[in-house]
């Protein structure tokens, strides 16, 4: 049986298709749009999952959709008569989004894979969370807990799961405690990104990175903005947003008394005078970064304690992770060392991208109650192109390239222009389900040299000179230059969902944050064969068994999916060699 999956209408729109109960296809409707983390009806993904496996809408046992829209829209209704008349803007808003489309979606499911809508089912937004984490991963029982912006009406939910993984039994999620909007942990963060100067839903990772540059030393009025109990569970002070009935300002005057001006957007952020910034300017900018630090800090105690009141409540060793603000990979791993959780699984889609995954198991597993027998190992779920395929698309465009039938040779070649400082874009096989590149379509440099920091950043992707780069790690040597424990045991390594401190920092310092930290993906032989034996031909040559990866893609760009995407952002920017499957092409021959 073929069951689609299905989120939109927020953000990070996606499809994905499992046959019989096993993920065969994923896919953001970003990557075909090319409008970053685009909310609209996922036609494209749809269309890409349907023809990977060759079926159409017919096929279909079932369709889910990841959240219950009815649900949403009472709580949207009831948020907008109490606020009222603050809210009257958001409801005009309101009556021409849903009424134009949102409220209808079984119908457009219906009509576009021509379908009867008996078909189509529907999971609350949490519980598709909860599912998109826990049945996919190695545990046959697990606490769970989701934290976002908001679903329906939860923000945050515990509960736990059991697997049915040799038909003895039954599969079950259960969410057994929840914490309701307008009190949400994420929407709190999003609420700094935007004060901070970044886009909400897109920056809260830009504040993760500012915040290594600070100190919490705001730590004590947030506190006075949210009343935290014993437990973790919490309540924010309503006065201080405007998030609850305004889609323009999520802060109000009484944020800006107690916090300060907020940061314009693009404004620089600099901590000392070498960029020649005045001191008026680095003032505001460690004013910024000791917000963010504080912020951040905030967000991970309260974590743990919500996740060491979920392990009293459960007994459980292994817990599960989803929702936006499961993206948060510091505090991913203090929750591990600083709560009795033994195994950690993160669903690397942790957003509403990966709810479609979890509505889809939810049915599979829990509505038509068959066994488990799939764990999500790998991101590669994306769609592909053949060498045969990249070759058309170069010779139309006449450009000229070199191939290699030997992938050896083809390692090779572009191990030493890493070693001769060199940028390179790497583009092979199926692009990677959720946010990170994972050695599918991924940038590569040298993380010995401290220069490429600013290299990649101000010549290649165009972004802020805070932002930190991620290492790509051989497995066997994880261990040996980052202080981590068993690696073998943990699947969010494999996914860079947990940000660690370096060892031998002085040895690859491209990869290590300005406190000392490094957000790394663990690369294993068996999942990803051809990158695993580049950074092992890397290791040979330097005796550094990792390289520097950060995603194919320019400032604001969703990540490349076509070889005519990867080609242009090639062109683009400051890259210097593009390796397109077995095809390879170099600036010095344009």
């Amino acid at each position: 049986m073929y069951i689609l999956g299905i989120s939109c209408y927020y953000h990070d729109s996606a499809a994905v298709l499992l046959r019989d109960g096993i993920l065969i296809a994923a896919a953001e409707e970003e990557r075909f749009t090319r409008v970053k983390h685009d909310y609209a009806f996922p036609y494209n993904a749809i269309k890409f999952c349907l023809e990977y496996e060759g079926i159409s809408g017919k096929d279909l046992g079932y369709v889910v959709f990841h959240e219950k829209p009815f649900l949403k829209f009472e709580r949207i209704i009831k948020t907008i008569i109490s606020t009222y008349p603050k809210s009257a803007c958001l409801f005009q808003e309101v009556a021409i989004n849903w009424m134009k489309e949102k409220l209808w979606i079984k119908s457009r499911i219906a009509d576009y894979l021509n379908i009867t809508e008996d078909k189509i089912l529907f999971c609350e937004h949490h519980l598709s969370h909860a599912s998109s984490a826990f049945l996919c991963s190695p545990f046959k029982e697990s606490a769970i807990l989701t934290v976002d912006g908001v679903g329906e009406w939860a923000t945050l939910t515990l509960g736990k799961g059991r697997a049915d993984w040799d038909g003895s039994g039954e599969n079950k999620v259960e969410i057994f405690n929840q914490i309701n909007f307008p009190h949400s942990l994420g929407l709190l963060y999003s609420v700094f990104t935007a004060f901070l100067g970044f886009k909400v839903n897109n920056g809260e990772y830009k504040v993760m990175g500012m915040s290594a540059y600070g100190k919490p030393k705001y730590l004590d009025r947030i506190y006075e903005i949210v009343k935290v109990n014993s437990d973790g569970s919490f309540r924010l002070n309503m006065k201080y947003f405007s998030y609850h009935y305004s889609t323009r300002q999520s802060f109000n005057k009484n944020f800006i008394e107690l916090f300060g001006s907020p940061r314009t957007p693009g404004e620089r952020f600099v901590l000392d005078g070498n960029r020649g910034a005045s001191s008026e300017e680095i003032r505001k900018s460690r004013r910024y970064a000791d917000i963010a630090s504080s912020i951040q800090k905030f967000t991970e105690d309260i974590l743990i304690k919500i996740a060491n009141h979920l392990y009293d409540k459960t007994g459980l060793k292994n817990l599960c992770m989803a929702g936006g603000v499961a993206l948060n990979c510091v505090a991913n791993y203090k929750i591990l060392n600083n709560t009795p959780f033994e195994n950690i699984f993160i669903q690397p889609a942790a957003g509403d991208s990966g709810a479609a995954l979890g509505a889809a198991l939810y049915v599979w597993h829990c509505f038509l109650n068959n066994r488990r027998k799939f764990v999500l190992n790998h991101t590669y779920w994306g769609k592909g192109y053949s060498s045969v395929e990249v070759e058309k698309v170069l010779q139309n465009k006449g450009v000229m390239y070199k191939k290699f039938d030997v992938q050896k040779e083809l390692i090779d070649y572009v191990v030493s222009r890493i070693i001769n400082q060199k940028v390179i874009g790497w583009y092979q096989g199926r692009f990677e389900w959720g946010p990170r590149a994972l050695g599918n379509r991924s940038i590569l440099a040298d993380p010995r040299n401290a220069r490429m920091k600013e290299i990649v950043n101000n010549k290649i992707k165009f972004r802020e000179p805070f932002r930190p780069f991620a290492p790509s790690v051989l497995k066997e040597y994880a261990c040996d230059f980052f202080e981590i424990r068993d690696v073998n045991a943990h699947y969010p390594f494999k996914f860079m969902l947990y940000t660690v401190s370096g060892r031998r920092k002085e040895e690859i310092p491209a990869v290590i944050h300005v406190d000392g930290s490094s957000r790394i993906q663990v690369v294993d032989k068996e999942i990803n064969p051809l990158y695993y034996e580049l950074i092992e031909r890397f290791y040979h040559h330097t005796g550094i068994p990792l390289v520097l990866n950060t995603s194919f893609n320019l400032k604001g760009e969703p990540i490349v999916n076509t070889p005519e995407e990867a080609y242009n952002t090639f062109l683009r920017s400051g890259m210097d060699v593009l390796v397109l499957e077995n095809c390879v092409i170099e600036k010095k021959e344009l």
